[in-house]
């Protein structure tokens, strides 16, 4: 079974981390390996985990040095984003460059996380977007970063789960609609995620 949240128990020193850091990065840099999906030419979904949000409260308490109170905000801004057994959850990410392009290409994006789907045979699941904030602004403009979460049932779980499962992830936006297949490699890493 997956760990489903991060404690402050699990919460490493700053000078045990900085120690540790380079061995740790190459396994993280592993990990995410298999749990990146690019979805046409700007767009791609990191899967989160236990493990990539692990690293991810550590980088910003290793950068920001904000110690014990720090502790605190992390562990709240990011446990959210360990997914619960019957979910897959990830960070999607608009990657341009160009901040002209950039700022056109969001312009046109709003509502864009309630557009994201996961198909898996004939049944779609459309993304619930995390709620801490609205990442779209109310002229439209939506943000480069999206934090979602495919609910499962314990069918499309079990479904997920099977050997060479054609698993579709893809966005229907009306001015972004672009879908890609999973390959069997991201679909085992993020089966590990569905209890």
């Amino acid at each position: 079974m997956t760990a489903k949240r991060i404690n402050r128990e699990d919460i490493l020193g700053l000078e045990e981390y900085r120690s540790l850091r380079a061995e740790m990065r190459a396994e993280i840099v592993e990990v995410k390996r298999d749990r990146r999906v690019p979805i046409g030419p700007d767009a791609t979904f990191y899967f989160e985990s236990y493990q990539t949000m692990w690293w991810q409260i550590h980088e910003m308490l290793f950068i920001e040095k904000g110690g014990e109170e720090q502790i605190s905000d992390e562990l709240t801004a990011y446990n959210p984003l360990v997914p619960q057994g019957r979910e897959l959850v990830a960070t999607l990410m608009f990657e341009v460059d160009d901040p002209g392009r950039r700022k056109l290409l969001l312009s046109e994006l709003g509502g864009v996380e309630e557009t994201c789907v996961l198909a898996i045979a004939d049944q779609e699941i459309f993304a619930e977007a995390e709620d801490d904030v609205d990442r779209t602004t109310s002229d439209g403009k939506a943000s480069s970063v999206q934090f979602i979460h495919f609910p499962l049932t314990d069918a499309q779980a079990a479904a997920f789960k099977r050997e060479g499962a054609q698993i579709t992830l893809g966005i229907k936006h009306p001015n972004y609609g672009h879908m890609a297949t999973l390959p069997e490699r991201v679909r085992i890493a993020l089966a590990a995620d569905l209890d």
